[in-house]
């Protein structure tokens, strides 16, 4: 056993340990590529006897870097006595819904919670019989075992399952009891819950075998859409009916069944497409009562990981970007000094970059690197993830419309839904084709609208027969496999 100090906290270790493993069974540490060497986010500042540098970090790492005492925790083994300092993450932005009003029919008796488990935050509305009691959101403690979905079900997979499960119940656990406390109710009155997510999120939640969404075909073998109790899930409020919403297929999950919900979608007459950009884009296309789903592979280049100075949108991220007078204005979140660059943050340097001329049609970088603001910069490889990522939510978008023989500006309303919906700008968003450069008749931002769909569910459990309709009548739409899609994804790789 090696005796190291962690931020000056002393524990002993076995000798060969990763550093990675030390911290997360001691600590909230996360690394987005689950420990695969891929992403270079999880530095840490490390001295002492440990193992050589290799190539993966040499490759990550700029040399003053390594020179200053700088590594990645998941290649850095313990060999002996040892000092390590990280940073604990900040408190990172969660949206939040608007408010529903309680009717004669809503699902719950006195106490009622809707939760939206999305990959990287929880989102939740605690209501009683007058309304809206409290809200409250954190950070997805899954994040300690990978950025995407793909990472936790790889570790699902490898026998993690149960502890990816305890992870998002104790999360939800402790969101539902920091409501009640806000709003003076004891977790143990709450009688109904609607929990909603993506298909991957509700199989780790409810430890399912994940197995079927990792490789090809990628069909679920389960679709939710049943009731569990508070027990069964370890909850404070064990004696709670819990109600996981339907999803539609692998990749299109409750919280679009939700979302779609919340906007009303099959009660309009006009055209309609919903967009929900993320590390997996759902598109969803509303004409002439025919509902279209897709869902396209983004990558997390828009979420936080990825890019080389991404990150997700705490404090300390440049969250807007500005092009005045030739120079870069930047906007960062908590005021203080930029330490990355969040989703909403790269559209606009790249639009700026465009505009400036210092990046060009190709996606050619003048200069190979660009600062934007304070220490925080894109660089060429950079450049290219965004364009796999922008190409592959505009290219999905434009292969609905073209199933409906529509173009853009022919569509009635465009709706951009989710947390980082919310914060895009969509004039870059356009600039930069990862929105199609003509314009809807309509647009808006919808916010998170899978927990506000799950909130109008909780206050009328009429709407329940609604979303089993939804599901009901979409159709699912595989890009893989779509001739127009794969032409559209070269053609929209140009900026």
């Amino acid at each position: 056993m090696e005796e190291i100090w962690i931020n000056g906290k002393a524990l002993h270790v076995p000798t060969g340990m990763l550093l990675s493993k030390v911290l997360q069974e001691n600590s909230d540490f996360k690394m987005p590529c689950s420990g695969k060497g891929h992403c270079g986010k999880c530095k840490v500042s490390a001295i002492g006897q440990l193992s050589v540098p290799d190539d993966v970090e040499k490759g990550l790492l700029r040399r003053e870097e390594l020179d200053g005492g700088i590594r990645l925790a998941c290649r850095t083994q313990i060999l002996g006595q040892a000092r390590i300092e990280w940073k604990q993450p900040e408190e990172i932005q969660v949206l939040l819904g608007e408010q529903e009003v309680p009717g004669e029919h809503r699902m719950f008796r006195t106490l009622g919670a809707a939760v939206d488990i999305g990959t990287t935050t929880l989102a939740g509305q605690l209501y009683d019989t007058n309304g809206l009691a409290a809200q409250a959101g954190c950070a997805n403690p899954q994040g300690a075992f990978g950025a995407d979905v793909i990472s936790r079900i790889e570790r699902s997979l490898a026998g993690e399952g149960e502890l990816l499960a305890e992870a998002v119940r104790q999360g939800i656990d402790q969101l539902l009891t920091q409501m009640c406390l806000d709003s003076g109710y004891d977790p143990a009155e709450i009688d109904t819950v609607v929990i909603t997510g993506n298909t991957t999120m509700l199989y780790l939640l409810t430890g399912r075998d994940a197995e079927c969404l990792g490789h090809a075909p990628f069909q679920a073998d389960w679709l939710a859409g049943e009731w569990l109790t508070g027990a069964d899930l370890g909850l404070s409020c064990g004696r709670a009916r819990i109600w996981l919403p339907p999803c539609i297929s692998a990749f299109v999950g409750a919280d679009i069944t939700m979302g779609l919900l919340a906007v009303d979608i099959l009660h309009e007459k006009k055209s309609r497409l919903l967009v929900d950009i993320g590390t997996n884009g759902e598109i969803v296309l509303w004409k002439d009562g025919k509902l279209l789903c897709a869902a396209t592979a983004a990558g997390p280049a828009f979420e936080g990981a990825g890019l080389s100075m991404g990150m997700q949108g705490e404090n300390g991220a440049i969250s807007h970007v500005k092009l005045q007078d030739g120079s870069f204005q930047v906007e960062v979140i908590g005021q203080g000094n930029p330490c990355g660059i969040c989703g909403s943050g790269v559209i606009d340097a790249v639009a700026c970059l465009l505009d400036s001329g210092c990046l060009d049609e190709t996606g050619y970088l003048e200069g190979e690197v660009v600062r934007i603001g304070g220490g925080v910069a894109l660089d060429q490889q950079d450049i290219r993830k965004i364009q796999l990522a922008k190409s592959a939510i505009c290219a999905g978008i434009e292969t609905l419309l073209h199933r409906e023989g529509l173009c853009m500006d022919r569509l009635d309303e465009l709706l951009v839904a989710g947390g980082f919906g919310a914060y895009l700008n969509l004039d870059s968003a356009r600039r930069i084709g990862l929105l199609p450069k003509a314009r809807a008749r309509e647009t808006k931002v919808c916010g998170n609208s899978a927990l506000k769909g799950a909130a109008k569910v909780l206050c009328n459990a009429r709407k329940k027969e609604e979303a089993s309709r939804i599901v009901f009548v979409a159709k699912v739409i595989n890009l893989a496999t779509d001739g127009y899609f794969t032409e559209k994804y070269l053609e929209k790789m140009f900026f």
